[in-house]
């Protein structure tokens, strides 16, 4: 028995570029649906769910950008990656395209092999996402009191949109509600006695980035990966901050070592597929990042900083082991 084709919708005004890429994306194996208009588009991606859309920025009448944030708006569509095809380089487009809730983008003139490989990769992404989203489920039916947790931790994240406790630059959770939050958290896992995960994540060689590229095509690059991280998680519940320099931090709370690792793998490919130009970069020709892993339930012995340490111990090991890499430690006292 043969799996079903992944279903990709194309929301394009310009006939003749939708009949090349469908015709490549169908001998690709895909099944292609199409629409000539954003409000077409948004019609059809809420009766037939694709399982991604790509989308044209430039359409008359209703844009690219506005087109997705109705999709992100819908219950149905919300969870549907979208991937911009856009003759846009300026970072200031990208920003607002990530803002709109876009997964990715593709700079037009289109090229056939980046089309397939970037598709190929947001739908292992969906379903990995996927994955987690059923071990979410599974949680949740075992954790007696984790609506009052989710209601505790809904108050917390309104405090993240006050700018006292945002980072400037990325606009994420900074180090002071990080410190107040991972303090919180841990007491709270402590006396429900439920496991606790953080990923501590660096840009690779942002040194040198910044030595080559200058100071402000360094912010943009950390604004540019504060979103990519954001986008990664789909959890409430899930906290990134700025940790320091090129450093962020994510909490993961009720969430055990498999997942929290199964997060790691989803962020670092979330950050790959950005693609962001690095062509000093010893490593690879874009920006990649290092991930240390850390999980606990905690104990009376031990406290958050043991976690945090642990977490920074993994990210020392993914560098000593060439760096663009997930790590995972386990926390010893």
């Amino acid at each position: 028995m043969t799996n079903s084709p992944d279903v990709l919708l194309i929301i394009e005004d310009r006939l003749v570029d939708t009949l090349i890429l469908t015709r490549f994306l169908g001998q690709a194996g895909f099944k292609v649906i199409s629409a000539k208009s954003g409000e077409e588009g948004i019609e059809i991606a809420t009766t037939m769910l694709p399982d991604l859309i790509l989308l044209d920025v430039m359409m008359p009448g209703m844009n690219g950008f506005d087109v997705c944030d109705r999709l992100k708006n819908k219950n149905q569509t919300t969870e549907i990656p979208v991937i911009f095809m856009t003759a846009l380089t300026d970072t200031l487009d990208k920003l607002r395209a990530f803002e709109a809730g876009a997964a990715d983008y593709i700079t037009k003139p289109l090229k056939h092999e980046e089309v397939l490989a970037r598709i190929n990769a947001h739908l292992k992404i969906r379903k990995l996402q996927r994955q987690l989203q059923i071990q979410n489920q599974k949680l949740q039916a075992e954790i007696a009191e984790r609506k009052l947790a989710e209601a505790r931790l809904e108050e917390a994240n309104r405090e993240l949109q006050r700018l006292a406790n945002l980072d400037g630059l990325t606009q994420v959770a900074n180090r002071r509600l990080f410190d107040r939050q991972i303090e919180q958290e841990w007491r709270r896992h402590l006396r429900e006695q439920q496991t606790l995960s953080i990923i501590l994540c660096d840009v690779d060689h942002f040194k040198n980035y910044n030595d080559n590229y200058g100071h402000l095509a360094g912010d943009s690059c950390l604004q540019l990966i504060a979103k990519g991280i954001q986008n990664a998680l789909h959890r409430s519940t899930d906290i990134v901050a700025r940790y320091g320099g090129e450093e962020f931090i994510v909490i993961l709370p009720n969430t055990k070592t498999e997942g929290a690792i199964q997060v790691g793998e989803v962020i670092h490919q979330a950050i790959e597929i950005l693609n962001i130009p690095y062509e000093h970069s010893p490593l690879k020709n874009y920006v990649t990042v290092s991930l240390g892993v850390a999980s606990i339930i905690p104990n009376i012995a031990l406290n958050p900083l043991d976690l945090v340490g642990t977490a920074d111990k993994a990210l020392y090991i993914a560098k000593a082991q060439g760096r663009d890499q997930v790590v995972y430690c386990d926390v010893v006292k």
